[in-house]
């Protein structure tokens, strides 16, 4: 078993990601708390490239619960149709903002209790959503954020849960805001899936991956067969 992380390491680990990306933020685009909880529920299992596609055109005619609510179930489909599972998540869409006006005036709400009982909204969502409309220092833990923790040995778990766990107990509190953030991103672009790229890794010391890619060499440039003509003169 990989030796873990110390609190010195782990802020290191994190200085280095910030003065990479000094300012990070979601790639999801959106309007305000509601849309941006719209957003979310919407990249589960599809990328956020193909999500804001999508809702590029949604939030200009539908970016309330109201406005949701009597766009209905049929006529979200017609926005969100290329993105999967996108009859559930019309579904779970339409239902949550019909709970945000029916229960909080149509606003969102600052608490975990009240976001994880909407429709569709688990805890990721609900991390997103408190850290990025919120300013709340949570993390949600995605597909890229449990790979880098248990890739890098920074916050190995078994679960999401273990994960989220593990960071919150390991990231000095300077970088927890941003923690969740710099974490994707890295997943998304650096430590990726397969072949991760470890020679562009600013944390790559600190890393506790044994198997780490190496630089591809460089092929050879091959000279012409025989040298080059002699011109007449």
């Amino acid at each position: 078993m990989a030796k873990p992380f110390t609190k010195s390491e782990a802020a290191t680990f994190f200085a280095r990601l910030k003065a990479a990306m000094p300012e990070p933020k979601t790639e999801l685009e959106y309007i305000n708390p509601y849309t941006l909880l719209v957003a979310v529920v919407l990249s589960a299992q599809a990328t956020d490239k193909g999500v804001n596609k999508a809702t590029e055109t949604l939030f200009k005619v539908a970016d309330t619960p109201a406005k949701m609510t009597a766009l209905g179930e049929a006529g979200l489909t017609d926005y969100i149709k290329t993105i999967g599972l996108y009859r559930n998540k019309a579904k779970n869409v339409v239902a949550l903002s019909k709970t945000l006006v029916e229960r909080h005036g149509g606003g969102v709400p600052r608490d975990r209790e009240a976001l994880e009982a909407l429709p569709g909204v688990g805890r990721k969502t609900a991390n997103v959503v408190l850290n990025v409309a919120f300013g709340e220092k949570t993390i949600a833990v995605d597909t890229h954020i449990f790979r880098v923790g248990n890739r890098t040995g920074l916050a190995p778990g078994k679960t999401p849960r273990e994960v989220e766990d593990a960071l919150l107990r390991i990231v000095p509190d300077a970088y927890l805001l941003h923690a969740h953030h710099w974490l994707i991103l890295h997943g998304r672009y650096v430590c990726v899936a397969r072949a991760p790229k470890c020679p562009d890794c600013t944390v790559r010391d600190l890393c506790r991956f044994s198997d780490k890619t190496k630089p591809v060499a460089a092929k050879p440039v091959k000279k012409p067969a025989g040298g080059a003509k002699k011109r007449d003169s």
